[in-house]
Formats: C-alpha cells, sequence, structure tokens
C-alpha cells in the first residue's frame, strides 16, 4: 500500500510531503523513522495497480550504481543506508527515482530481490536471479561485484560494436546524401546545357540523366516509398516470423555474420559462466539465459536444451545437438563438466571469444577504409565520368551540327 505523509527532519526540521510504500500504516511510520523523519500527518493513497514507478536506465548507470553498491555492504554499510546514499548522489533523474522506490519497499520488509522486480524496465531477470541468489548465499557483496563485472563487459563489448559500424555507417549515408544531391541539383544543369547541342549523348550520360528525371519528377513518392519500406521492415522484425527470419540469416551474413554469431556466443557463455558461479539453479539459468543471448534461433536451441537436461541429459551433450553452438564451446562445456569448474570454462570461452571479436572489428576497419574510399570514389567519380562524357566527344558533335 501506498501512503502520502507530511513529516518534518529530526535533525533541520524541514517539512517533507511525499509517499511511501509500506505493508501497513504502522511499518510507513517505522520506515519513516528510519530516515530521521519525524511524521505529522500520515494517510493512505490510492494506487494504481500493476504500475510501477521508474523506467528504462542505461547500462553504464547500472554498472555504476552495481559496483558501488557492492563497495558499499563489502565495506559494512546495511543496505538501506547504501541505496540512500547512492539516490543522494547519482544524477539521472530516472535511476535516482529507481533507486529511492526500492529503497523505500526495502525499509517496508520486502527484500532486495523482491524490491528489484518492481522494476522490470531497469533491472532484467539476469540481474534480478544473481541478487536473490546472493541474499540466499550471504554472499550479496561478491554477486553484485561479480554482477558489475558482467554488466562491465557487456558495455565494453557493445561500445566496440557501435564503434566499428559508426564509421561506415556515417559514410554509407553522406555518399547516399551526396548521390541524391547530384542527381536532382547538379545534373539537371548539365541537362539544360547539352539539350542545346541537338545531338545523341553516349548512353551512360543519358541512363544517368533518366535517372535524375525519374528522381525529381517521383522525389516524394521516393521518400513515402523508402520509409514506408523501411519502417514495414522494422515491424516486420518485430513480430515473431519476422526476428526469426532476421535472427536465423544475419548470422549467415558475409563478414558481419560471423561477428554477429560470436557476439551471440559470448553474451551466452559470460552469462551462463556468471549465473552458475552465483548458485542459481540450471534450470533457471538456461531460461534467463534464453532471454538474454539477442537471437531467436540460439533461444529456442537453448530451451530445447533444457527440456533435454531436465530428463538427465548433460548440458554439453544437450547443446551439440544444436549446431549453432560451436564444437569449441561445446568441448570446453564438456571439459568443464567433468572437471565440476563449469563456470571458469564457460569464462574463459567469453574471454576468448571477446578477443575474437576484437579482433575481427579491428581488421574489419582496416579493410573497411579503403573498399569505402573505392565505394564513394566508384560512385561519386563515375557520375562525374558519365556527365563529362559528351564534353569529351564535343568536336564530333559540333562537326556533326556543322553538316
Amino acid at each position: 500500500m501506498i501512503y502520502a505523509y507530511t513529516a518534518r527532519e529530526t535533525a533541520t526540521g524541514r517539512e517533507l510531503r511525499n509517499t511511501v510504500e509500506a505493508a501497513s500504516e504502522q511499518a510507513a511510520i517505522a520506515a519513516l523513522l528510519n530516515r530521521n523523519l519525524l511524521v505529522v500527518e500520515i494517510k493512505e493513497k490510492i494506487a494504481k495497480r500493476g504500475q510501477t514507478k521508474g523506467g528504462k536506465v542505461s547500462l553504464a548507470d547500472l554498472v555504476v550504481f552495481t559496483r558501488q553498491l557492492a563497495t558499499m555492504i563489502d565495506a559494512g554499510i546495511a543496505i538501506v543506508q547504501s541505496l540512500q546514499a547512492l539516490a543522494e548522489q547519482t544524477p539521472n533523474k530516472v535511476m535516482r527515482d529507481t533507486i529511492r522506490d526500492i529503497c523505500t519497499r526495502v525499509e517496508s520488509g520486502e527484500s532486495f530481490s523482491e524490491a528489484l522486480t518492481r522494476h522490470p524496465k531497469a533491472f532484467n531477470r539476469l540481474y534480478i536471479a544473481m541478487v536473490g541468489a546472493g541474499e540466499k548465499g550471504g554472499l550479496l557483496s561478491e554477486i553484485l561485484a561479480r554482477l558489475a563485472t558482467y554488466l562491465e563487459n557487456t558495455e565494453r563489448l557493445r561500445k566496440k560494436v557501435k564503434t566499428a559500424l559508426m564509421y561506415p555507417t556515417t559514410v554509407t549515408i553522406v555518399a547516399i546524401g551526396i548521390t541524391i544531391f547530384l542527381l536532382v541539383k547538379v545534373i539537371p544543369v548539365f541537362k539544360d546545357v547539352y539539350s542545346g547541342f541537338g545531338a545523341k549523348l553516349p548512353a551512360p550520360t543519358q541512363v544517368l540523366m533518366d535517372i535524375s528525371d525519374a528522381l525529381r519528377h517521383y522525389f516524394v513518392v521516393f521518400v513515402v516509398v523508402t520509409v514506408a519500406a523501411v519502417y514495414g521492415w522494422l515491424r516486420y522484425i518485430k513480430t515473431k516470423q519476422g526476428l526469426e527470419f532476421w535472427d536465423k540469416q544475419r548470422i549467415k551474413l558475409p563478414i558481419f555474420g560471423p561477428i554477429a554469431h560470436k557476439i551471440c556466443l559470448a553474451r551466452f557463455t559470460r552469462t551462463l559462466s556468471s549465473l552458475v558461479r552465483s548458485g542459481v539453479p540450471i534450470l533457471e539459468v538456461l531460461q534467463i539465459v534464453s532471454q538474454t543471448v539477442g537471437n531467436v534461433i540460439m533461444e529456442k536451441a537453448i530451451k530445447a536444451s533444457a527440456a533435454d537436461i531436465e530428463r538427465g541429459e548433460g548440458i554439453s551433450a544437450a547443446l551439440a545437438k544444436h549446431p549453432i553452438f560451436p564444437s569449441m564451446v561445446v568441448r570446453m562445456l564438456s571439459a568443464g563438466e567433468q572437471t565440476g569448474n563449469i563456470d571458469n570454462m564457460l569464462e574463459r570461452v567469453a574471454d576468448f571469444l571477446d578477443e575474437e571479436i576484437d579482433n575481427t572489428l579491428s581488421g574489419l576497419m582496416s579493410l573497411l577504409e579503403p573498399l569505402l574510399i573505392v565505394f564513394l570514389g566508384v560512385i561519386i567519380g563515375g557520375m562525374v565520368i558519365c556527365m563529362f562524357l559528351p564534353i569529351f566527344n564535343l568536336a564530333n558533335i559540333v562537326s556533326g551540327n556543322g553538316h
């Protein structure tokens, strides 16, 4: 239940008006007293069912929050005081409101993991499961430190991919913009000049001018069709069938396909390692991991493997049935099962995959730069040559008109 209250700070006497969530009025008053607030007035507020405060927070903010909370709990500071301190020093308003709501819920008697479940946009199932395992095992600070490391690795990998894609994306957009500008604004000027010659233009020049005419006359249609096609594609890949089709195809793409596959595998192995090490039951681990890998085909394979494991099969044997898991991952898992050291083996695989992704992206950037220069040269240079072809042939055109 949510209670609206008016209270005074015992230290300063400053009056505060806010809301607090608690199981009862007495629990709400006790929670406020713990925060050094003297209650002047309190009454129950009708809250909308099923709604939670807060919203989505960035991965970078989540990393900072988790790392700082782990450090504070490890130093022996109580969780409520740790959350209060973090709420005060967090610059992001959404994150600050989320932490305050969690703090209020913990004060009113909920466990930390239960309070996190109220904010599914900020904390996913992986986060909540690891925190829950840490609370049960009395190792919350250690689990939070592992979770922070996991999130840092995830953030680092995401940044690498974003950085690698930024350059080719920017160059491609610029190339498309220049091409449209030349077709719409520059080529019509040449057309007006050449039309005065009254001679037949070279085929490449004529084709380019026809494209220019079509684009100018149907520019609005072109823009509408392009926007509709992009919108339609984005809507399609959000459907179950479309997402499955795209996830199946994108790991088969040349150059970028193997990178996408390795990113999913790295996410799978690192998440699995973190959850197994935290003491989460294996079937729950596989359910959570299936939702965090970011590929529907891999998600289906993990769920099918979970069903096989439930029937008594080993993890490596169950995963080996699905070709999306390479033999290297399966062999390392098998070795981990035999030595009882699955989490360390999986972490090694994740580190190896991260290194491979990094090397591939670095190599790709070195290869893409000259390829994009060639691409720009062919497109822009080709258009310029097509426009100047009649000038190279000007003498023949003039002599032809003279006869």
